[in-house]
């Protein structure tokens, strides 16, 4: 048994119970700390040189990644990355990271990281609403759980505000970005639809009371001529159609929002809806 690949299977870092469970011996792991291919951490704790650090640390803590800690390692969608360590302990002891110990489902079977559903349920408990939507509407989109479930591990009034959160996700956005907009919006107690499709004009990120269309757009656009001619057609087309637009950078949605909610009001400004 490859000693080596074992441990990368493990995530490159793991107690040597684990490893030796999976067929390698311990002399074998003795000759290649002896090599240095594999480090020592600790007594009964290994790693390869090129170990993740949050992986190393969760180790060592005797736990797991998870919250925003572990969005990166299950691709979830994040606002922002976390400034501090978020790991699930079953113990008590410890400090320098937060400590979510409940877990409800089973954790990953390889690598320290706890379940994707008690990552999601730990978020919901401990972000800010937003950035706690952003990762459940990723998850429920892609189908990494369903709403039922998570909700399931929700019960009772201390887990209304999450349960709240999840009302919030309607599984349509395509980008982090798109929720923000989306609740922003939503709050701002305009009428939102979400990736709507207009003719001659195909599916437009918002439509705001039946007439004014929003657009977000997460990087730099207008690459090139061609981008440019493209984007102008479907400007015009909208207008054509009989709907007005207003387009908006990632900037503008997450640093400047009460513009971007001033520039909307003026256009309806004066104009019947609904």
């Amino acid at each position: 048994m490859d000693t080596i690949a074992t441990l990368r299977g493990l995530g490159s870092v793991a107690r040597c119970s684990e490893v030796l469970r999976r067929g390698p011996t311990r002399r074998q792991i003795d000759r290649h700390v002896a090599r240095g291919e594999i480090r020592r951490l600790r007594p009964g704790v290994i790693a390869l040189p090129d170990a993740r650090p949050d992986y190393v640390a969760a180790v060592l803590n005797n736990g797991r990644l998870t919250c925003v800690s572990a969005a990166g390692a299950y691709d979830l969608w994040t606002i922002s990355p976390a400034t501090t360590l978020h790991l699930s302990c079953r113990h008590g002891h410890g400090g320098g990271y937060t400590n979510h110990r409940v877990q409800t489902v089973p954790p990953h079977p390889r690598v320290p990281l706890v379940g994707v559903v008690d990552v999601l349920i730990h978020a919901l408990r401990c972000l800010p609403p937003l950035e706690a939507a952003v990762m459940v509407e990723c998850a429920l989109r892609r189908g990494d759980t369903v709403r039922s479930f998570l909700l399931d591990q929700l019960p009772g009034d201390r887990n209304g505000t999450a349960r709240a959160v999840v009302d919030l996700v309607t599984c349509t956005a395509e980008s982090p970005l798109e929720v923000v907009a989306r609740i922003l919006f939503m709050n701002a107690g305009f009428h939102v639809e979400t990736q709507v499709p207009l003719t001659g004009v195909g599916r437009v990120d918002f439509l705001l009371e039946g007439f004014l269309v929003v657009e977000v757009d997460g990087a730099a656009y207008h690459s090139d001529r061609r981008a440019l001619r493209r984007d102008l057609r479907r400007n015009n087309a909208v207008m054509v159609g009989g709907y007005l637009v207003l387009r908006y950078s990632y900037e503008d949605i997450m640093f400047h929002p009460d513009e971007v909610l001033w520039e909307i009001r003026q256009v309806f400004s004066g104009r019947v809806i609904r």
